[in-house]
């Protein structure tokens, strides 16, 4: 877990307990976020109170008498943390307003535009220290936008709560134990541990069909799940990974490696056999294809015939 996405939980965590949390409490809440050596524990979470409190995050610091000795409790209050009166210079305003319009959050609107995201709403209103002549000139358009799903709040208040819920998807019934969301090229993904599969699974969000129920609390450690910034292709899906063998000749033998970031097993004519996890046989079969007739996939069988069969259903029969 990154410190971003430490530092999120552990907002998270603070606003959503029903009474100050100890720092050992907060530490298996968020269980796998921090180091489970107490010395190195403590190191992180004070440089995290004090990163949170830099930025203006009201920690309420209270002394918790239910422990013998008393020790420190940490929260954040709804009405601190909701209803500041957020004051921005010009200069700020207008770097906010260009980072809302270049990437948007689906959905959202008085929220970041209260925050700069775009003109002529909130952000002019009295006290916002900004009129729309002093935003630049070569005014920024929208470029991206973060899409949201309605399961995405039930997910990350369960994954916070270490609750396991119970979801449709892809026309099965699941019962997961949220880990971590993640974004990635353009969609949302839970990675968690699935309950009757007995596995790591990562699943896309946005093919959760209907509701997200609770399910009662996580009986399994939290995991952190696949790092999806070095995941390839082949390898994403929630599914058990199949290993194949991919043959690629000489000539092309350092192009595949890098592109399937590992290196492969030299042959002696300066071909390289290349092991691949394959979860997604039709983007394992668009980066065979890249290399032509200078590869050929060795194993396993079933995804030969599939790939031939592809091919072939390609072919006009007028050009037989």
């Amino acid at each position: 877990m990154d410190k971003l996405e430490r530092l999120l939980n552990l907002t998270a965590a603070l606003r959503d307990c029903q009474q100050p949390l100890s720092a050992r409490e907060l530490r298996r809440r968020m269980a796998g976020a921090y180091s489970e050596d107490d010395v190195a524990f403590r190191r992180m979470f004070e440089r995290d109170k004090a990163d949170l409190r830099a930025i203006g995050v009201p920690i309420e610091v209270t002394t918790l008498h239910r422990f013998d000795p008393p020790v420190d409790g940490y929260s954040i209050a709804d009405a601190d943390y909701t209803s500041r009166d957020q004051r921005f210079d010009p200069d700020e305003l207008a770097v906010l307003h260009l980072a809302t319009n270049l990437v948007r959050v689906e959905g959202a609107g008085e929220g970041l535009a209260r925050l700069g995201g775009g003109f002529g709403g909130a952000a002019d209103g009295p006290g916002s220290g900004l009129e729309p002549q002093d935003v630049p000139a070569a005014a920024a358009q929208t470029v991206g936008e973060l899409p949201f799903h309605q399961a995405l709040s039930k997910l990350v208040a369960a994954a916070i709560r270490r609750r396991a819920v119970s979801f449709v998807y892809r026309d099965e019934q699941r019962q997961v134990e949220p880990w971590r969301l993640s974004f990635h090229r353009g969609r949302w993904y839970l990675a968690g541990w699935d309950r009757r599969q007995s596995s790591e699974r990562l699943y896309r969000v946005d093919r959760i069909s209907g509701g997200v129920a609770d399910a009662g609390p996580a009986a399994r450690p939290a995991g952190t799940g696949p790092d999806l910034r070095s995941l390839k292709p082949w390898e994403y899906g929630e599914g058990d990974p199949v290993e194949a063998r991919l043959l690629v000749d000489a000539d092309q033998a350092a192009w595949a490696c890098h592109r399937a970031g590992r290196q492969g097993e030299r042959q002696l004519d300066g071909s390289v056999v290349l092991t691949l996890s394959v979860r997604d046989s039709s983007a394992l079969r668009a980066f065979v294809l890249e290399f032509l007739e200078h590869a050929e996939l060795l194993e396993p069988e079933w995804l030969r015939t599939e790939i031939a069969d592809w091919l072939e259903a390609l072919v006009e029969p007028e050009a037989l």
